[in-house]
């Protein structure tokens, strides 16, 4: 691999080789993680910046294996300043996820990810205006449907060993799949 200066620098190969997709067993853990994470962030803003924080993604669903991130959901107020969001995460040493494709205030930051590899806890806070988003009633039905939360343990293990330094490919195949789940959650 070409040493490069920044994450932003790198392709999505290098990127793959560097964040293998890992699946590991459920922990007690992620709930604490979690907890202090949103502690932190929510610390930093003011009660009117801050609609609500969620714990969202395959750590939030117990008992089931994940990729040991934590998906934090962020809901702002439409007050709240976009510059003042870029500098408050990154004083919290999070990195924009750029992804032009989806405006402010659809932004991602990013913690635990370094040129060398992850380093500490991987965080992914995905910010959104107040609204009701699937992630959240996705979350919820797979705590309620243990069985189906159980299939999609194995999907994503199946997807793991086949994309596991491809994560565009991992993400994208779980999509259909996700989708399924949410039109269900939606009626």
């Amino acid at each position: 691999m070409t040493a490069r200066n920044d994450l932003h620098e790198m392709t999505i190969s290098e990127l793959g080789q560097l964040f293998p997709i890992i699946i590991k067993d459920y922990s007690d853990k992620w709930s604490d993680l979690y907890k202090e994470e949103a502690k932190l962030i929510t610390d930093s803003f003011s009660q009117t910046e801050i609609v609500k924080i969620d714990h969202i993604g395959s750590t939030a669903i117990p008992r089931i294996k994940a990729k040991p991130t934590i998906d934090i959901l962020l809901q702002v107020t439409e007050q709240i300043s976009i510059n003042k969001l870029k500098d408050t995460f990154k004083l919290l040493e999070y990195q924009i996820n750029a992804r032009p494709e989806n405006p402010p205030p659809h932004l991602t930051f990013v913690k635990g990810y370094t040129k060398y590899g992850f380093k500490g806890q991987a965080y992914h806070v995905h910010i959104r205006y107040s609204g009701d988003w699937d992630e959240i009633r996705f979350r919820d039905y797979l705590i309620k449907n243990k069985a189906i939360a159980k299939e999609y343990e194995s999907l994503k293990l199946e997807l793991a060993e086949k994309y596991r330094n491809d994560r565009e490919a991992y993400t994208d195949s779980k999509t259909e799949w996700i989708e399924k789940i949410n039109k269900l959650t939606r009626k």
